[in-house]
Parts: structure tokens; sequence; C-alpha cells
């Protein structure tokens, strides 16, 4: 009598690996059993099986109701027994999660970050005064750390106040003959430095 090899690839998928194949043999042979209470003695000597191949998970809580939820799941829910929990539903197994609402806003230039799209902005909404004066300087002083970090190489400050009066649709505008950043290289070293301080910090 030739014996022929069976693949796994050519049997039916198992819909719970973890269990392996003989479980799932015998979850199928007890669905065809036809007296009611056989069936039943069958199936709880599965979930002993069941369990005995998870020792470290039987403090879990409900571990034993997960075991009943995983064999109805592997009969296909076709296991006709009184089940001693309310299993799963068949159809809570396939419902797909709530779509999250992603935010779509467009970044007109994504080194600089919706973050301070939207701290211009403010500063656009800001009455004239010194505190509005502060937060343009510090908006400006980031965009040029963000840009330098981003490009790696230096930049004028010309470059950083047409991104800003373009990004604030003209309400902040700023001349170089009257506002001084600080130097590409100040800014980077600055930059540096904070990064060694962190590194030490989480050593």
């Amino acid at each position: 009598m030739e014996y022929i090899m069976k693949y796994n690839t050519k049997k039916k998928r198992l819909v719970l690996p973890e269990y392996g194949r003989n479980i799932q043999n015998m979850v199928d042979y007890c669905v065809t059993i036809q007296d009611r209470n056989e069936r039943k003695r069958c199936a709880d000597t599965i979930i002993a099986i069941m369990g005995n191949m998870f020792p470290h998970l039987r403090d879990v809580s409900d571990f034993k109701h997960i075991l009943w939820d995983h064999l109805a799941i592997m009969s296909d829910f076709k296991l006709d027994i009184d089940y001693p929990y309310e299993i799963v539903k068949k159809e809570d197994l396939y419902v797909h999660p709530t779509r999250i609402p992603y935010v779509n806003s467009r970044i007109r230039y994504r080194h600089y970050g919706k973050t301070l799209e939207r701290l211009i902005e403010k500063a656009g909404e800001m009455p004239d005064g010194q505190a509005k004066d502060q937060l343009i300087k510090m908006i400006a002083t980031q965009m040029k750390k963000f840009f330098l970090i981003w490009n790696k190489e230096t930049v004028d400050d010309r470059k950083i106040f047409q991104d800003l009066e373009e990004l604030s649709e003209g309400r902040i505008i700023l001349h170089e003959d009257t506002h001084r950043l600080a130097t590409s290289r100040d800014i980077l070293a600055r930059a540096n430095g904070n990064n060694k301080k962190n590194y030490r910090k989480g050593r």
C-alpha cells in the first residue's frame, strides 16, 4: 500500500494555528458526533487539553471562557452543545473598527510643521504689542532652527522672513534691517548641545 504524504499547504487552513492541527481535527470530529451528551463530553475533553497547552495562562481572568470561545470559533460555530458561558457571536468577529477621521490639511512647508503654522496664524490674529512681538521673534527663530535641521546648511534671515510673510498671508512682515535672528552656527550649536544633554539624561 503506497503512503501518500499530505503537506500542510494542501490541508484546510487552521482557524487558530496556536492550537495545532490535532486539536482542530478533534473539534471537527466532535461536531460530527450524533449523541448530544457524548458531544458535550468530547467538548469538555478538548477544553481540558487546550487548557493544558497553556498552563501559564490559567490564572488569567476568564481563561476558561476564552477557551470555550476558541472552541466555538474552531468549529465555525457548528458545535451544537450547551456552552457553560455565553460565547462570542460569529458576526462580532468580523466587525471592522470605526474609521478614524484623520485631518488631511495640507502643510505648505513640511520642515516647519503644522504646529508652527498654527502659531503663525495665532500671532497674525493678535493685537499689536510686546506679547505679539515676542511670539513672532520666537516663531522666526524656531523656523530658522527647523530649516537648518532639515537643510543642514546656513540660511539667510531673508528666506525665513519671506516664508513667515507667506505663511501668515502677509500679516507678519519682518525686515532684515530692523530684525536680526541668531546666526545659523549658534542655532545649530545650541541644538547639538541640547541633544547631548538629552542623551546623557537618557543613559
